[in-house]
């Protein structure tokens, strides 16, 4: 039983044996690895089964039998119930009757492998809600009740951006905290101009609500690293710049808290 490469296919284009949104014609239970796949889907090359007809699906299909009766059965009714049943399509053309426990939905009835980047991005997304929860929980025993709005704030946005990277939606313009993005940027590297204080490495004496916010801004660059990963090509080619843009701006948002807090600005008056 031979197993398809991503390095095999890249062979096959590279001594054209292959073209772009052309098909690949199988042997009956070949194996397709999944960087196989995930290059095939770029590149809009369907997989096809050798000796099949053009209607027949690849090698991913999952068939259901549909046993008739013993008097012959009513093949108009099992052919009704079979159009009835939840179908799942796939990204590299094959279409599925059952959700396999290794795949989950990207969008609709779309399914992917789990390690896919978009749904890593979205484990990202869910890591930082998590950690803005916590301190949360921490400013509210130290009655930081304007920071717990500021990341309530937060987590209303980066909510925002999970439906928009769900369903396509631009994410538009935004302001976080009463900051545009372009404002996010200068008083995050201004902060002399704008809080009176310099920038500074983070360490333990400042005390746990700035070590705290600091792990949101880390967590905050590495969901923008993972949304890089999720949505650029080969060529270093972006989709989603909104999206990498708009946690750039929110690590920024995160220096800023760190920099109010040391300041005294959120002391209740």
């Amino acid at each position: 039983m031979s197993v398809l490469t991503e390095e095999a296919i890249r062979m096959m284009l590279a001594h054209h044996e292959l073209k772009e949104k052309d098909a690949l014609y199988l042997e009956p239970k070949q194996i397709v690895t999944p960087a196989a796949r995930a290059y095939l889907m770029e590149k809009g090359i369907k997989l096809k089964i050798k000796g099949q007809d053009d209607d027949t699906k690849d090698t991913l299909i999952e068939q259901k039998n549909h046993h008739e009766s013993k008097d012959g059965g009513n093949k108009k009714e099992v052919k009704e119930m079979a159009s009835q049943e939840e179908t799942y399509e796939t990204l590299f053309g094959a279409t599925l009757t059952t959700k396999p426990e290794h795949m989950t939905h990207l969008r609709g009835n779309v399914l992917v492998f789990k390690d896919h980047p978009r749904i890593a991005l979205r484990g990202a997304i869910d890591s930082l809600e998590a950690e803005i929860l916590v301190v949360q929980i921490i400013a509210e025993k130290q009655g930081l009740k304007q920071m717990i709005k500021d990341l309530e704030e937060i987590i209303r946005f980066i909510r925002n951006l999970l439906r928009c990277e769900v369903s396509g939606e631009p994410v538009g313009e935004f302001n976080l905290q009463g900051l545009s993005a372009e404002e996010l940027r200068q008083h995050s590297h201004h902060p002399s101009q704008y809080y009176g204080m310099r920038h500074f490495l983070p360490n333990y004496k400042q005390g746990e609500i700035v070590v705290y916010l600091n792990k949101l801004r880390t967590l905050t660059r590495e969901a923008e690293l993972v949304a890089y990963k999720a949505f650029s090509n080969e060529y270093g080619q972006v989709e989603r710049e909104d999206i990498i843009k708009a946690f750039n701006r929110l690590s920024s948002l995160f220096w800023i808290m760190m920099f109010k807090y040391l300041t005294d600005r959120y002391k209740e008056s």
